[in-house]
């Protein structure tokens, strides 16, 4: 049988001891911690401040292709690019008709139905990389506004590679 040996008398000292030390730890920490902040705030403060600066009005990175640019030519035939048809106006019925004269043209219709943002202007826009059959589509249909996604997700195409949004 084992029987948990009695504690002796000198054993809380050490505790009470270890407990002070502890203490006194925590106050020069504290004491360094308020001693930097004082001594090297500012200098650290107006090295962030510069630095947000200087990233605030830095030229924007972009990839952006110019509006000018040519489109190229469309990897995709008129038969296997997948349109996504959205009624971005007031009129009950724009995109389903759209859609119709679309598929005329030869395209794949995706996904017909209302966009979710109004749009003053009959816009197409396409996912990174299909510039050229977003062009050659507005062309078809003799619109001029061609725009990457603005305002959808790419995953809101539900895999068509153009959206043609209907304005009023």
């Amino acid at each position: 049988m084992d029987y948990p040996a009695p504690a002796p008398a000198g054993a809380t000292p050490w505790r009470r001891a270890t407990l002070i030390a502890a203490a006194v730890a925590v106050v020069e920490l504290a004491v360094i911690v308020v001693a930097g902040v004082a001594i090297f705030g500012k200098t650290v403060a107006k090295h962030v401040e510069k630095a947000a600066v200087a990233h605030v009005y830095a030229p924007a990175k972009t990839t952006a292709t110019p509006l000018g640019a040519p489109a190229g030519l469309a990897h995709l035939p008129r038969s296997q690019t997948v349109v996504t048809v959205l009624n971005g106006g007031a009129i009950s019925g724009a995109a389903a008709t759209k859609a119709q004269a679309v598929r005329s043209l030869g395209y794949m219709v995706g996904q017909v139905g209302n966009s979710p943002h109004h749009a003053l202007r009959t816009v197409v826009q396409y996912r990174p990389g299909y510039r050229a059959e977003a062009a050659r589509l507005a062309r078809d249909l003799h619109l001029t506004a061609v725009s990457p996604l603005d305002g959808l997700k790419k995953s809101d195409l539900l895999g068509a590679q153009v959206a043609l949004i209907l304005g009023t």
